[in-house]
Parts: C-alpha cells; structure tokens; sequence
C-alpha cells in the first residue's frame, strides 16, 4: 500500500507527523522525507508546492463514473482521514473533525483506490488539500501478509477489520478475505473491540473512581471534556457503576453491555399482540417502575445531586425484585437518567447538586419478570419561575392529549399530530430525534411513535399493543446536540427542555395507562389539584 501526501498551502504546514502502515512509503517531491517500515514518517515543505483547485468535497476522479464506497470500507478511510488530520495539525489552531463526502472507485485488477479530498473545516486558520493514493496489491514478497488467514473461513486473507487497526489490535483474528466474511462476522468479531477498550483504561481512569463519562459510558477521564457547551450546564463526575444483587433475573446485556435478542429480534418491524399472560406481567413491572419514580419524587430538594436520585432509584427497583433496565445497557452507567433543565434526554446522573430553580427529569425503567416498564416525569427543584413552569405543564398536556387519542384504529402517525398541535399554540417546540416505542420482552421494538407533525410513521393501533408515548418539548428550537459522553442529548440553543412518559396498553375499547399515577404517589404538580 502506498500513500501521496500533496498541499495546496505548503506554507500552513510547517511540519507533520504521520504513520506510514506500508512497506514502500513514496511522497512528493515537494515534501522531504525520511520513512521507514514500522516507524514515523516525517516531512517538511520545500520551497516548491502543487497546486490543485481547492474543494470543500472528498471527490473521486474517474473515467468512467463516480461510485458510493462500501459501508465497511467507507469506515476504515474516515478513520484515517481523520487520524490525518490530527496529525497534520497546526499548534496555533485547532482541529475539528467533520467529515462531508466521501466517493471513490474501485479500479481492477489491482484494486486501486483514488482520493481527492481537502478539508477547510479541519483547521481554523488553514486551508489544505490533500490527494491520497492507495494501492493495494498481492504482494509475494510479503510473508507477514501471505501467512494470515481469515478470521471466519480461513481462507488467505488481504483484509483487516478497520476498528482493530485503530486500536492497534494483534492482525491474527482481525483478517478478512472479503467484505461479505467480514460482514457475516461482524456481530461476533465486535466484541473483540469492546473487550480491548475496557481492558485498555488505565489504572488512574478506572471506573470506580469519580470521573467524567466518556465513550458512552465505557471509559472514563479525570478531565472535563472539550465542548461547545450549549448552556449553563456542565458534566459532573459520576460514580462507579452499581452491582445488582445475584438471584435477581437480569437481561441479556447485563454483564457485556450488549444487547443480543433485541437488535435482530422480529420485533424490531412487526408489533407484537400481547398474550394476556404478557400483559398480566407488564402490569406487575410498570406497577413496580411507578412506586420505584414516585420514591425518587419524594428526595428531589434542593442540594441532592442527581447521583443519589440514581441511588434511591437503583435500591428501589432491587428491593422489589426487578433490574433497573438502563444499567449497562449498550454501556449506560446508571440504573436511570436525570435530566436536568436544557437535558432533553438520557442525562448520566453525576455528582452535581440541584440547584433551587432547576427542573429535572427522572426517566425509570424496570425489568420484571421478562419484560419491561418505562415511564419518567420532570419534576420542580425549589421555586421555578413561571417559564418554566408552563413548559412543564405544556409537556404534561402533550402526553395526556395524545393518551386520550389511544383506541383501536387510530394510526401511530396521529400521536405527533396532536403532541405537536398542543405544543406549537402554547409557543414551544418538538424534539424529532428521539421517539416513543414498543415495548415488553424488549426494552424497544416496534411501533415507532414520532411526537412531531406530519411524521411518516406506519400501522394502526390494535388491541393487545404495548408501547411508549414520551414527548419532549423545548422551550426553544427543537434541534438537538449530543454530549461528549456520548448518551446526553441537550437543547441546540440551550434553553430548557421537559418530558413525560407513560407505558400503555391498548384494549378494546381504548387505552390503560400501566404506569398510572397512584392514590399514594407525591403531589407535586399543582395543576393536578385544580
């Protein structure tokens, strides 16, 4: 394999370092080198530089047409494009990863891969292109490459998993003789990756310490992360993860992290009819997950952190028998999520106090007995003021008009059309990245429930169905970032968000609410009074 390096704006670079993964390593002329196999490869300007057109798109040059790259090797060159440009970076600016196009062609019999791309946006204060060539050929003179075997046929193999290069993985039991093994495999093969990140934390980021979530919750740094923090709010450190007792029944991603039945389940297109056994059960967990959300209600004061909310959370749902369903799964670190003001969603609860004037969402879910039940509320923290205070109760209307609407007959479609109606006459708007869901056996399946207007959601409702309805209304805009740690999902402008949930069931004659508010459950919403 071999790899060209040019610039449009020689003078920008004053000096990179990169590894060069190849044998034979060839550069420009207008580049002076040193390069060996197996080490760095350094180079510098010389007072000649080429000159291309400068573009904003990673284009591919062909004679005959441009063709979309393959999922699996679109992946492997983003994550060299990207290790590109950190290594290229300038000191006096900062490098910001973003990736716009990426096109390529496949050119046989010696399976060459063409490369135009240049990226303004990965620096600040430079302009770059960059023309990467790479050809990749049997080699007889080989033998490292000539002695692997596929990981999944054995068959000799010219391939290698893209994620284990990046981490720097052994090539035994990385190799692929083609795209379809790799594809095949790809199920078993990824936990390879995870086993390798968790065995790789070092000693003083250990998960039992206090310290920021990263990764989305499977690592952890003792630095708050970079980020262009949309609001007030910051990340805490969070605590380690906490243990569920032995003889408790648990769900399949309990030890790994890794859900199994759930992503290939047939469930995930087709929505499940209840057998009253199901149902029998869903009511005794959701019964459950309620009293386990109104325990939580009872400790939200000024001064409590979210950490202990999670805490109360964790012991409740233990002491009643079930697993706090959001523990380890895909690697959530706690037993719920607490968002706190411009939290839309999945907010890690931490280490920071609750101020007087914050609202906050505690969102539950309990597994019991195989199946699950969900519900959150947000909840006032000491006085808020009244902006607030109506998009709280805004959000409380949303969910209890799309309730009222649940019968048999009614098309999924028609939830967000209520939800949004309410929402924009009352001046707020609806979150679109996050949606309700089925569930039961499976934490969530089919149907998807968008809360937005004019959504494309298919099927009617049906007797029998169980699933989630959860709108989440901003003050603001509707749009959505993403924490660094990877699960908080916070306000584009950074004003404040609410949320409600209900579990539901739909019966003959129209809907039960199986995570109902009880006669015993905490009066904390004045409206409900009035």
């Amino acid at each position: 394999m071999t790899f060209w390096v040019f610039s449009s704006k020689m003078e920008n670079i004053r000096s990179g370092k990169l590894m060069i993964i190849s044998r034979t390593t060839e550069l420009s002329d207008n580049f002076s080198h040193n390069a060996d196999y197996g080490r760095s490869c350094f180079f510098r300007q010389t007072p000649e530089s080429s000159t291309t057109t400068n573009s904003n798109r990673i284009r591919l040059h062909s004679r005959n047409r441009r063709q979309t790259l393959a999922r699996g090797r679109s992946s492997s060159f983003r994550v060299f494009l990207s290790y590109l440009a950190k290594t290229l970076a300038i000191r006096s600016a900062r490098p910001i990863i973003h990736h716009r196009e990426l096109q390529v062609r496949f050119e046989r019999p010696r399976h060459a891969i063409f490369l135009l791309c240049s990226f303004p946006l990965y620096f600040t204060r430079a302009e770059m292109l960059l023309q990467i060539s790479a050809v990749m050929e049997k080699d007889s003179s080989t033998p490292e490459e000539s002695t692997l075997s596929c990981a999944r046929c054995g068959k000799p193999a010219h391939l290698q998993c893209p994620k284990c290069v990046e981490l720097k993985l052994p090539r035994e039991g990385s190799a692929f003789c083609t795209q379809d093994c790799f594809r095949a495999s790809w199920s078993s093969h990824k936990s390879v990756h995870l086993k390798s990140s968790l065995l790789s934390v070092p000693s003083e980021q250990s998960l039992d310490a206090w310290l920021y979530c990263i990764r989305r919750g499977q690592s952890r740094t003792s630095q708050l992360p970079h980020f262009d923090w949309t609001g007030a709010l910051r990340p805490y450190p969070i605590s380690k993860q906490r243990l569920v007792p032995q003889g408790i029944e648990k769900p399949d991603w309990a030890i790994d992290g890794i859900p199994k039945i759930e992503p290939s389940s047939d469930l995930q297109n087709i929505v499940e009819i209840k057998t009253p056994n199901q149902i029998k059960r869903m009511r005794e967990t959701c019964r459950i997950a309620r009293e386990v959300l109104d325990a939580a209600a009872r400790v939200i004061r000024p001064g409590i952190t979210t950490d202990e909310i999670d805490e109360v959370v964790h012991q409740a749902t233990v002491a009643a028998g079930g697993y706090p369903s959001p523990l380890n799964y895909h690697f959530f670190p706690k037993s719920c999520c607490t968002s706190v003001n411009e939290v839309i969603c999945h907010g890690i609860p931490d280490a920071r106090k609750l101020e007087d004037g914050d609202i906050v969402n505690v969102d539950v879910t309990v597994y019991y007995k195989g199946v699950h039940g969900d519900l959150n509320e947000t909840f006032f923290v000491g006085k808020v003021d009244e902006a607030s205070q109506q998009l709280v109760r805004c959000t409380y209307e949303c969910l209890e008009k799309a309730i009222s609407i649940v019968k048999p007959g009614v098309r999924f479609r028609e939830v967000g059309e209520v939800i949004n109606r309410h929402a924009t006459m009352s001046g707020f708007s609806v979150v679109k990245s996050y949606c309700g869901h089925g569930i039961g056996e499976l934490f969530h399946c089919a149907p998807n429930i968008p809360h937005y207007g004019r959504n494309k959601a298919v099927g009617i409702m049906k007797a029998g169905q169980t699933f989630t309805i959860e709108p989440m209304i901003n003050a603001g805009v509707w749009r959505d970032r993403l924490w660094p740690d990877g699960w908080t999902a916070v306000t584009a402008d950074g004003k404040r968000s609410a949320q409600f949930e209900h579990t539901l069931l739909v019966t003959e004659t129209g809907v039960e609410i199986l995570t109902a508010r009880l006669p015993s459950s905490p009066d904390v919403f004045p409206w409900l009074n009035s």
